[in-house]
């Protein structure tokens, strides 16, 4: 007997409900082999991605760690890329590969849940604030939604991970965060000898990596990928932020004149970034860069970013080691969790959350 097809959804509240209400997310209707998108996902032509705006000849740097102890120019090649591009891979990290691996394996089979199961960790029902499954970025702030699934975990500790993280990607998740804290450390070092800061010590460590938060993204196969976006023009908020590409590609990242660089997946990579917090930090000598992804009409794409962030309590602003030279302040001290707030309010808006802090 041939499986019935569910009646296409037409009007918002239908897709609505079917999407976050009943945790079918953007998945849910990519299976349903609709034939168009729905309108709620048509972008603005200005979100639009066309081919005349990717710089084809362009790539960020990709730069090879694995001789970090005896050659300075793998630090001085961290921080080149921090100020030139804000956007940088890095191979030979010390993370296993069977690490990255099984990562990515059980995003796929947290996504492969029924959506009864996903719904549970939906934002009325999950056990906890820390633990959210949604769709799009701000869906109730956004005029048009954009085309992806994720998990959102915040880290507070491993008791509370064990105790509440979705147990199909649970031990894998941590194992992949304890694994990529040495090369965070040894990337936060070689950035703030750059900065004059001599040593991390424990206020300047809780400031730059004091939280995280870790993404499980999923980007279903689109119906028409040219008229959406997977996720819309932003910078983040993060210190850094480590994202774990898969093999199929999407990530572009703004460039000169306002034309995109596709960051190409390169087996066993980790792409790293400047966020907003480093940027303010840095007094503006790290930027964070304007970043998106693009649907895929032909296949399903998964990511998997670390956000390294400082506290919600911290407040962040210019370190004093920056402006010693005599150097003018270009952001005010903020509440992290105060900047943070305002970014969630609101949809992608490119990099205008930054605004927030300039003085």
């Amino acid at each position: 007997m041939a499986p019935t097809i569910a009646a296409p959804i037409t009007n918002s509240s239908e897709i609505t409900d079917f999407i976050i209400s009943k945790g079918n997310g953007v998945k849910g209707l990519s299976e349903m082999g609709l034939k168009s998108l729905p309108k709620e996902y048509i972008q603005p032509l200005e979100e639009r991605m066309s081919m005349s705006q990717i710089m084809p000849q362009e790539s960020i740097p990709i730069i090879d760690m694995s001789s970090w102890e005896d050659d300075p120019n793998v630090a001085e090649s961290i921080c080149n890329a921090a100020v030139k591009w804000g956007f940088f891979q890095i191979t030979n990290h010390g993370v296993p590969i069977e690490v990255l691996e099984s990562v990515k394996e059980a995003t796929h089979r947290f996504f492969g849940l029924p959506a009864e199961e996903k719904r549970k960790f939906l934002k009325e029902n999950s056990p906890s604030n820390n633990v959210r499954f949604g769709t799009s970025f701000t869906p109730e702030a956004e005029k048009a939604l954009e085309w992806k699934d994720y998990l959102s975990l915040f880290y507070v500790s491993e008791d509370e991970a064990s105790a509440l993280w979705p147990p199909v990607c649970r031990d894998q998740v941590l194992e992949y965060m304890k694994s990529s804290e040495a090369v965070i450390k040894r990337l936060l070092e070689a950035l703030m000898k750059r900065l004059n800061v001599k040593e991390i010590d424990e206020m300047k460590e809780s400031v730059l990596m004091g939280s995280k938060r870790i993404n499980l993204n999923y980007y279903p196969t689109c119906p028409n990928p040219e008229l959406t976006v997977g996720v819309g023009r932003h910078s983040d908020v993060s210190t850094l932020t480590i994202l774990l590409q898969d093999d199929i590609g999407g990530l572009y990242v703004k460039g000169d004149n306002d034309r995109w660089i596709h960051v190409p997946p390169v087996s066993g990579s980790l792409v790293i970034n400047v966020g907003d917090a480093l940027q303010i930090m840095s007094n503006g000598r790290y930027k964070s860069i304007e970043h998106r992804v693009v649907a895929n009409g032909s296949k399903n794409r998964i990511s998997v970013p670390i956000f390294v962030n400082p506290r919600p309590c911290d407040m962040i602003g210019p370190f004093p080691e920056v402006l010693e030279g005599g150097e003018e302040a270009a952001y005010k001290q903020v509440l992290y969790s105060d900047y943070v707030k305002h970014f969630f309010s609101k949809a992608h808006d490119g990099k205008n959350t930054v605004e927030f802090a300039k003085i």
